[in-house]
């Protein structure tokens, strides 16, 4: 298979479950993930830029607190990567809702990888200012009232932190898990995105789920992570990976509107969402496939692209 599949899953993480409280009633964004990763980047740059948000020509970037978290730099850097985004975290809000009453709460996950683990506070505190500042065009305001790992245990909960319960796994320990579940749940022949996948396959945009260009869109992201913990991996995509049947696939084109606060403008995120049905999936896919569950995959992974689960037809 690509490289070592068991090196390849020693890439380190930890997923967050924040819980929001909202005490008024307010009007939120659809699109929650982007709002909320907008939110913190704004409130990291507006309590730590000291050179007027001129990043390019910035004496201090090395040391900037706001690269570190939103835009944190590769320790080997694959040759391929151009961009600025950064592959260090992932915003995760699958609710759509609009129109919230005061009590009513919110959930969302961040998921940190790697060297950015260690920024929890400032992530966190970024999260508490931006509640006091309040998100979306109404500025609505709310609490962090819990945060909890992926046992259930609380980390915060109101004012108190429990640091033993910051856990780090690597995604070794979430395929190991998600093998396990097959015993329960029978083997799985679907593929459900859950978020937009915004992926590039033959030098053009995906309109259409393509298995081959999903197969090459995991092994990348597994491979850019392992540059990104500074691992020592090979670079070597398997041309002879299996590409199991498609059977079947429901598909639509989603946008996105979400407002860069860096950038001062409007900007629009496309993709495709759907379902995929496999047959004779091969059993050594499994664990990529499962690895890519909690990596996501794609472009604008980091405003929760790219989502997807493996289930059983009968699930």
């Amino acid at each position: 298979m690509i490289f070592n599949i068991s090196n390849a899953l020693q890439v380190r993480y930890i997923k967050l479950h924040f819980t929001l409280l909202f005490p008024q009633d307010c009007i939120l964004p659809v699109s929650k993930a982007s709002a909320i990763r907008g939110g913190i980047g704004e409130m990291l740059l507006r309590a730590n830029c000291i050179r007027n948000r001129e990043c390019e020509v910035c004496d201090f970037r090395s040391e900037c607190i706001v690269q570190r978290t939103m835009y944190s730099q590769f320790d080997n850097k694959p040759a391929f990567v151009t961009t600025g985004d950064s592959v260090g975290y992932v915003v995760e809000c699958e609710d759509y809702q609009e129109v919230f009453k005061a009590g009513d709460t919110l959930k969302f996950n961040l998921i940190l990888f790697g060297k950015t683990i260690v920024y929890f506070n400032q992530y966190l505190q970024a999260l508490f200012a931006l509640g006091q500042n309040g998100i979306g065009r109404d500025y609505a305001r709310f609490l962090i009232i819990q945060v909890k790992n992926t046992r259930g245990q609380s980390i915060l909960e109101n004012t108190d932190i429990h640091m033993k319960y910051y856990q780090v796994e690597t995604l070794q320990t979430y395929v190991d898990y998600r093998m396990k579940q097959i015993e329960e749940c029978g083997y799985p022949n679907k593929m459900i995105f859950c978020t937009p996948l915004t992926q590039k396959f033959q030098k053009e945009f995906l309109k259409e789920f393509c298995m081959e260009a999903i197969n090459k869109s995991i092994q990348r992201r597994l491979y850019i992570l392992n540059c990104f913990e500074g691992k020592d991996i090979q670079e070597f995509y398997d041309e002879e990976l299996v590409v199991p049947m498609m059977t079947e696939q429901s598909v639509r084109e989603i946008k996105v509107e979400r407002y860069s606060s860096r950038k001062n403008t409007k900007m629009y995120l496309k993709g495709i969402k759907g379902e995929i049905f496999l047959e004779n999936l091969p059993a050594e896919l499994l664990e990529l496939y499962f690895a890519g569950e909690l990596i996501h995959i794609g472009k604008n992974t980091s405003f929760g692209f790219g989502r997807y689960v493996m289930r059983n037809t009968e699930e």
